[in-house]
């Protein structure tokens, strides 16, 4: 399985099936199975801990600790890869966290606490983090679990925003299925039987979409290009 830079990408798949296991892999933080994961043809086993933080940028569904930092200072950490030993921010660092903070359209936020935030604009503030870390690959699990259906849309519309305006590659896994039908440029499905990926037009016209759950509960319209409550 290849993936291509600047594409958002969604991986797809029943609770259980494997898809945090799977983001995981990709970052490095576990070992493959079996196989092996390339970056631009590198093996990542060959990376440092510094040089893939500089490579690629992680957001896991994990709360965050208890403390005072603010929005400004929790975006800040995702230049840690590249300040010196005493966290002095440059010139540099200060453009690329501005940056962040500018397209995701948080700067009315950057002065707040981060326990002041919503599950919502807390999402946003990560993304933010992960911007300014200025990584080819940005990779999120589950980055819409706890929110409602407003601020799923926000959240994957501002994706594939940063996706058309910075061609970075953004991976994340998702149950928003019909969501990533319509905006993802290249869905990865797993199944207990396969794994398989493509455009939603491909994965249609491949009938891929079709055992991905009990047929009993939702079936997949390839009329609609999503999933229904099958009432038969």
């Amino acid at each position: 399985m290849s993936i291509e830079k600047g594409k958002l990408i969604t991986i797809l798949g029943k609770n259980g099936i494997g898809k945090s296991t799977l983001l995981k892999t990709l970052s490095k933080v576990h070992k493959p199975i079996s196989g092996e994961v390339l970056l631009n043809q590198t093996n990542i086993k060959n990376f440092s801990e510094k040089k893939i933080a500089k490579k690629l940028s992680l957001v896991l569904t994990e709360k965050l600790p208890e403390s005072q930092l603010t929005v400004y200072e929790i975006i800040a950490l995702g230049r840690q890869p590249y300040t010196n030993w005493i966290d002095t921010l440059s010139d540099i660092d200060i453009e690329k966290i501005e940056t962040a903070i500018k397209n995701t359209e948080i700067e009315h936020l950057k002065n707040k606490y981060f326990y002041q935030l919503s599950d919502g604009q807390l999402q946003t503030v990560l993304i933010a983090r992960a911007l300014a870390q200025d990584t080819e690959i940005i990779i999120l699990d589950e980055p819409t679990a706890h929110l409602d259906m407003h601020q799923t849309l926000k959240v994957f519309s501002l994706l594939k925003k940063l996706v058309t305006k910075t061609q970075k590659t953004i991976i994340i896994s998702s149950h928003e299925i019909n969501l990533s039908i319509q905006l993802a440029d290249q869905i990865i499905l797993l199944n207990d039987q396969f794994i398989t990926s493509g455009s939603a037009e491909e994965l249609t016209k491949n009938n891929a979409f079709d055992n991905l759950f009990p047929k009993n509960l939702i079936k997949f319209n390839k009329t609609l290009q999503q999933f229904v409550i099958n009432k038969s």
